[in-house]
């Protein structure tokens, strides 16, 4: 089998109405991502997505999609798309970092790989050892009476997790929380994530001050630049610490870990380059003895599908004691698939179908395909295919 095309579509997604979010890393109400697709001379096609955010990891959609087209695609094209080790290596060897763009085409390749076998991404990775997969829905860093009547919302609909965004203000970051776990009664666990917002002082401070809302954890509280101060900051406080923007890779976990600076380090397809790079991050965390969660750039349904994929197979992605962000689609107006995923309210469960168990949904492809004039202005096109 040879692969004979790759497709990259930018997309430009909004969030439904109500559910626009905000962090430390700004507000997102449109998800600019790319949807891929490659194609094989057997009729096998893969789906990929690359969640890029220049906020997050400097990726826009636009670069993605030329990073895919002119580097990417012209040491795949031709090749076995199943021989994944070999193609993730030609891949890192051909650009460093842009990790949610190269996540995109791995996707693709695994779900091309599980329909070549005839089976779900999840029994490649060994099988799964869960059924259900636990959630946790996300209130971001909004005026306090929205972030209350969003998360009662989120309780009505039988929603058993919540992670409260802080960060921007630490006045209005402990009364936030501490109204959200005066409606939510004394059952419901909530985390919090920072996004890097808060100084080391701050941190140390509103820990503090938040100890008595019974915090499942504080997920990157603290900016990635020194992870000596992430692990003082460990020391002096007994809510668990929760690394995201500083564990990008398997590298980044090692140190982590062997710096004790975190209890929990968060984990997903696209921060970690891919599907394999996930793996590689979960089992250097577990040579440690340190559990991880499966962590979301808000991703559409293939994304989420991926994700999936991993929390089902992977028994120290630890959803049980910090259930996952695998909630993308239910924030969005539209996940491009034919068939919803079977998310929430309390629990998700993964696809069954060969590959990744997701079908592109063409028309919403179309709907919300990017038509600006930045677009047209790149001049990007939609493939390449191979000549050979």
């Amino acid at each position: 089998m040879k692969i004979t095309e790759i497709e990259a579509v930018p997309v430009n997604v909004p969030l439904k109405a109500g559910m626009t979010t905000k962090t430390s890393h700004g507000v997102h109400a449109t998800s600019p991502y790319v949807i891929v697709r490659v194609r094989t001379d057997e009729g096998l096609i893969g789906l990929g997505e690359a969640t890029v955010a220049p906020r997050w990891s400097g990726e826009t959609s636009y670069g993605a999609v030329a990073i895919i087209h002119g580097l990417i695609a012209p040491v795949l094209l031709g090749e076995d798309p199943t021989r994944l080790n070999y193609l993730r290596r030609q891949i890192d060897g051909i650009i460093r970092l842009n990790p949610f763009t190269k996540a995109a085409v791995e996707m693709a390749l695994w779900d091309i790989a599980g329909k070549a076998a005839g089976v779900p991404v999840y029994q490649l990775l060994g099988g799964k050892v869960r059924e259900e997969i636990p959630i946790r829905m996300v209130v971001g860093s909004i005026d306090i009476p929205q972030a209350v009547e969003l998360a009662r919302q989120f309780l009505d609909r039988g929603v058993k997790c919540l992670k409260v965004k802080v960060g921007l203000d630490p006045e209005q970051d402990v009364a936030r929380v501490r109204a959200i776990r005066e409606l939510a009664g004394p059952n419901i666990p909530i985390s919090v994530d920072a996004n890097c917002g808060w100084t080391v002082p701050q941190a140390r401070q509103t820990l503090l001050r938040l100890r008595e809302f019974n915090i499942l954890f504080a997920e990157q509280p603290i900016s990635t630049g020194d992870r000596s101060e992430l692990a003082a900051l460990r020391r002096e406080t007994d809510i668990p610490i929760m690394a995201d923007e500083s564990a990008f890779t398997s590298g980044d976990v090692w140190h982590l870990t062997a710096e004790r600076a975190v209890d929990i380090i968060s984990v997903y397809p696209g921060k970690n380059g891919g599907i394999h790079g996930t793996v590689e991050a979960v089992y250097t965390a577990k040579a440690a003895g340190i559990p991880c969660a499966m962590g979301s750039n808000l991703e559409l349904g293939i994304g989420t599908a991926a994700m999936l994929h991993l929390g089902a197979a992977l028994p120290t992605i630890a959803s049980e004691q910090y259930p996952g962000d695998f909630i993308g689609p239910l924030y969005h107006e539209a996940d491009m698939l034919k068939t919803p995923l079977t998310l929430g309210p309390a629990s998700a469960r993964v696809p069954d179908g060969p590959g990744l168990g997701v079908e592109l949904d063409e028309e919403q492809l179309e709907k919300y395909r990017d038509h600006s004039n930045v677009a047209r202005a790149t001049g990007i096109t939609t493939s390449i295919t191979f000549e050979g």
